[in-house]
């Protein structure tokens, strides 16, 4: 299968927006299409998130900047739906059995966009999808912390476009927070962004992660990429940092290629 046209007059468009043209594309609208999947039968935290997470990422559409489609449809996992996006999120859900595993396979393959958020990265012994752990970079599921809990985290990088207007380290809201194993940041092909800090530990009450290497975001550089850990309940976003996270992770999976080369990016 070859890379859909869509994507690459979307990705020449943009480069064109950020570095000769902004007054032309100030007037042409929209920049880019986002489908965004979720899962309305699902945990009730992340049902809550869901919903949380669609009126935040509509809000930063005013003015028509670039479009964000909603579908609770997995159906629409398909080739010719997703033919038609630059950039597919989970916000609470993966893809179920083999059609939408192998069409989601190539979207990334060909140069399509992720922007996985918290359970849309679970797997475990029983998931027998060994192509998406590797996507991952390589980690299942190991534990959580339960309840619930702020965290406090650390940046492992303020190289890199996601990071940089960062302070080096913040307090998250409420979340449940998954460890994996291996950790990711064992792949080379894996860069962490920012991790649980070790003064966390031990972290939770019910169910404790005792210690050990606890990356919250991070993206496979083999891919056009971004995972990123918060995602249960309705405090996700009430945070401005965090905030900042989420809408910088958005623009740089957009303008950028699978070896997070930005266009326009003067460094």
């Amino acid at each position: 299968m070859k890379t859909h046209p869509l994507f690459v007059l979307g990705r020449l468009w943009l480069a064109a927006c950020m570095l000769w043209l902004p007054a032309l594309c100030l007037a042409q609208f929209p920049r880019f299409k986002v489908l965004a999947f979720y899962n309305k039968q699902v945990e009730p935290a992340h049902v809550d998130f869901a919903e949380d997470a669609i009126r935040f990422f509509k809000d930063l559409t005013i003015g028509n900047g670039f479009v964000f489609d909603t579908t609770s449809n997995m159906a629409d996992l398909n080739d010719a739906k997703l033919a038609g996006y630059q950039l597919v999120m989970m916000l609470n859900d993966v893809p179920h059995g083999g059609e939408q595993r192998a069409a989601f396979q190539r979207y990334m393959e060909n140069g399509g966009g992720w922007y996985g958020f918290h359970v849309a990265a679970y797997n475990d012994r029983n998931t027998d999808w060994p192509w998406f752990v590797d996507f991952l970079g390589g980690g299942v599921f190991h534990r959580n912390n339960w309840p619930p809990m702020p965290a406090k985290l650390v940046v492992d990088t303020h190289d890199h476009p996601v990071t940089r207007g960062l302070p080096d380290s913040f307090v998250a809201p409420i979340n449940e927070w998954y460890q994996w194993k291996p950790s990711p940041r064992e792949r080379s092909d894996v860069r962490v962004l920012l991790s649980l800090a070790r003064e966390n530990y031990p972290f939770g009450l019910k169910d404790i992660i005792p210690g050990g290497d606890t990356p919250v975001v991070w993206t496979n550089t083999n891919y056009r990429m971004i995972y990123l850990n918060m995602g249960h309940g309705h405090a996700i976003f009430g945070d401005a940092t965090q905030n900042k996270l989420f809408i910088d992770a958005l623009r740089w999976v957009i303008a950028s290629d699978k070896k997070g080369n930005v266009f326009g990016d003067a460094e």
